[in-house]
């Protein structure tokens, strides 16, 4: 059966971020994508220039508006990533609870980029949105760990968003120590089930993922695309879809900065350019990873 995905994120026209990092990997597993642009710039921000321009919640609307015009808006997912405009986030929202008003079993992913490395991404206008209007209607959210915590305090956290509304958490990367050593981030997946009974258990994995000397734009945007992918494919088995999300991310990776050493020449760092991800490359791979990251249940 087709299964459709509306994906409401930025692009670019060189590279690959937000609708670009996110619809090919879906189109290659045999989703059908439709992508709505939050922004249009001529490259990511890690560039030293760039030019474009971003869509307004009215605009977002109009576009909207066309697609329901023509009873083209029987969506199965929404994935959505970064935005720094309220209206435009709270105009996401109205369409989500749309569309699962139409779809009730609709799962809407959101890759929430607030922040990270103790700094935030977002103004702080939006962090009562993203509480109160956005993480209720989640389904499945990707929230990296932007503060120094224990994992208590993680796995505290992810209860406390299960209780907000996502039935799957996944926090994308932490500074806890790695039982691997320090060339290791962690990271850990919480994923709430309903009993035949009523009641409600929960799955949390943990998984060791290895660090690259590196800094890549895109990969937030195409781990939210491969986790909808492998949850779709393994609904009730959190440990598989993240093992095969993390595969994927690791080929990936590794495929690009082998390339990107390659192209910046012995001792010299690459640069953005050369740390566009290898997506297209890297098709057999997001096919059918070959799993090289395992996960560990630990509850």
């Amino acid at each position: 059966m087709e299964c459709r995905v509306l994906s409401i994120q930025s692009h670019v026209v060189r590279g690959y971020v937000g609708n670009k990092s996110a619809s090919f990997p879906l189109q290659v597993l045999g989703f059908e994508v439709d992508s709505i642009n939050s922004v249009q710039f001529s490259n990511h921000t890690g560039y030293s220039h760039w030019k474009g321009q971003v869509l307004t919640a009215d605009e977002l609307h109009v576009l909207y508006e066309g697609i329901k015009l023509n009873n083209v808006h029987q969506y199965d997912y929404v994935l959505t990533g970064y935005t720094r405009d309220t209206s435009f986030l709270e105009m996401v929202v109205d369409i989500v609870q749309e569309l699962k008003r139409a779809n009730p079993n609709l799962v809407y992913v959101c890759d929430p980029v607030l922040g990270d490395h103790g700094s935030m991404y977002v103004p702080q206008n939006l962090y009562p949105v993203y509480k109160n209007k956005v993480v209720p209607v989640a389904d499945i959210i990707t929230p990296n760990q932007f503060e120094e915590i224990s994992v208590t305090i993680l796995l505290i956290v992810m209860d406390l968003l299960h209780a907000m509304g996502p039935d799957t958490v996944v926090i994308t990367s932490s500074d806890l120590p790695s039982r691997l050593g320090d060339r290791f981030l962690v990271s850990l997946g919480s994923q709430r089930h309903v009993r035949p009974d009523g009641s409600r258990t929960t799955q949390r994995v943990r998984i060791e993922v290895p660090k690259v000397d590196a800094v890549f734009v895109g990969t937030g945007d195409l781990f939210a695309a491969m986790l909808l992918a492998w949850t779709h494919h393994y609904p009730n088995d959190l440990k598989t879809a993240c093992e095969k999300t993390f595969s994927v991310m690791h080929h990936v990776i590794q495929r690009t900065i082998s390339y990107a050493h390659e192209l910046a020449g012995p001792g010299r760092r690459p640069s953005p350019p050369q740390l566009e991800l290898r997506m297209v490359q890297s098709k057999a791979d997001i096919e059918d990873p070959a799993i090289v990251t395992e996960a560990t249940v630990i509850s």
